[in-house]
């Protein structure tokens, strides 16, 4: 017997979906058909595999709109930011495949003493990913066609409350004629997650979720000797320094703290002010501010939604008047957001200054439209404020001088830098955690490397 579970919209309570999560049955006739496919697939030439995952890619996503829509009522962004992620995916999806001949290539040798060496790359079997919910295309995205381009098969496991992306992904593996096999769907709790990481049929996990997540998929990866990719949460810092475009930054900041209703791993959630254009910094962050529109995220003029569930909005307020109880400042008044007025899971925006590192808004990742504000004397106690963090996704730097960035940026602990940009991913560049955001790298030519495992030919000619 196997439970059940529906999915409930933040936008107005409504069940958006339901359905049986998939038992031990369900799991052995996935992962045998996925174990089956494994070797015809990566018998395919490359050309053969980027041409179906690409049209994959495509129909996923093809009616736009209603992908919008979905994801509207499933986690509340809202509908006027759904054209982003579907731009996201394809954008990650074409450029992997464009990048496969260079990321999956032979690394060729020069032959030596009679030998020709080489080193190839070759898929690992069955790849399980494990998607979250906050972006549950561009998250899915990452893993997904780098595996299926590698060669590997792939089973997905979307989390519950986006269950509609795993249906349109499911469908548009089958639109595409991907083989049977090569990527499937599962819906299952905690123990079939670990259930399917304990079966040998399965040779990697690509993982995105909270840090607690990542340590239950370590532990139970553990137990074999099988790779982990674990991109997890953030804290992620900017610093506004002294000779920064204020007004842009301001503008910028905003937009990074509170996109997504600040349910992002890279968006801004501390921020760090040089002293000579801090007043005028807060002044323009608040204006800024001030112009969101909190509200029905169906409606096109919104721009800030609800949080997706109201135990997710607790825990944001409960950093916030934590803070505030131990001496912080909020610079926004909820009353000017009028939908506040219905309560969580619609929360207005909070900035916070007068905060230190003691408060838990400095320190553990909020995930949610609420971040600090401090004042810093110089660029040193920037860095060595951004480095004061258990996490290191993203960090940024608000300057006019490139040098002074990039010195800046090489002392700071992150896995991606920026100057003058935040809360966005490239696809050609690595995607990096360190210390509790996360292990592994995906995207780039690097990403297919932790998708695949070298394999070195060292032969002797023949002689003549």
């Amino acid at each position: 017997m196997t439970g059940r579970f529906q999915t409930i919209s933040p936008v107005d309570g409504s069940i958006v979906f339901g359905r049986a999560l998939d038992g031990a049955e369900d799991i052995e006739r996935t992962l045998s058909s996925a174990g089956k496919a494994f070797g015809p697939w990566r018998a395919l030439r490359l050309e053969e595999r980027c041409a179906m995952v690409r049209r994959f890619v495509e129909l996923a996503v093809h009616d736009a709109d209603a992908v919008a829509q979905e994801l509207t009522m499933q986690m509340g962004r809202p509908v006027r930011d759904g054209g982003g992620e579907v731009g996201g995916w394809l954008l990650r999806g074409r450029t992997m495949i464009d990048l496969a001949a260079q990321g999956l290539g032979d690394i060729e040798l020069a032959d030596r003493d009679g030998f020709t060496r080489f080193i190839r790359r070759e898929p690992l079997g069955v790849v399980f990913v494990v998607a979250p919910w906050n972006y549950p295309w561009l998250t899915a995205v990452n893993a997904l066609v780098p595996a299926l381009v590698a060669g590997n098969t792939v089973v997905l496991k979307h989390s519950e409350q986006t269950p509609l992306v795993a249906e349109r992904i499911g469908r548009a593996a089958k639109e595409a004629g991907l083989p049977a096999g090569v990527l499937q769907v599962l819906y299952l709790d905690h123990g079939g997650v670990a259930d399917v990481i304990g079966d040998p049929r399965v040779a990697f996990v690509a993982f995105t979720g909270s840090v607690g997540g990542g340590h239950a998929i370590q532990a139970a990866a553990s137990r074999r000797f099988i790779g982990a990719a674990l991109e997890l949460g953030g804290k992620d810092p900017a610093y506004v320094c002294s000779d920064a475009d204020i007004e842009r930054s301001a503008a910028n900041l905003v937009d990074g703290a509170f996109y997504n209703a600040g349910q992002s791993c890279c968006g801004i959630e501390r921020i760090y002010v040089h002293h000579d254009v801090y007043e005028p910094f807060i002044e323009a962050f608040v204006g800024v501010a001030n112009e969101l529109l909190l509200g029905d995220p169906r409606d096109a003029s919104t721009t800030l939604g609800p949080v997706v569930r109201i135990r997710n909005a607790e825990g944001i307020q409960a950093q916030v008047d934590e803070a505030i109880a131990a001496g912080a400042r909020a610079l926004l008044d909820p009353n000017h957001f009028e939908a506040a007025k219905r309560g969580l899971p619609y929360m207005a925006p909070q900035a916070l200054v007068d905060v230190d590192h003691s408060m838990r808004i400095m320190s553990e990742e909020t995930f949610g439209p609420a971040v600090g504000i401090m004042r810093v004397q110089d660029d040193a106690e920037a860095i060595a404020f951004m480095n004061d963090s258990n996490y290191g996704l993203t960090a940024s730097v608000w300057t006019s001088d490139l040098d002074r960035a990039q010195g800046i940026g090489e002392s700071v602990e992150t896995g991606t830098w920026y100057m003058n940009r935040c809360d966005y991913l490239d696809p050609e560049l690595a995607w990096v955690g360190v210390k509790d955001s996360g292990r592994g790298c995906s995207l780039s030519t690097l990403g297919y490397a932790q998708l695949t495992r070298p394999k070195s030919f060292h032969l002797r000619h023949t002689p003549g």
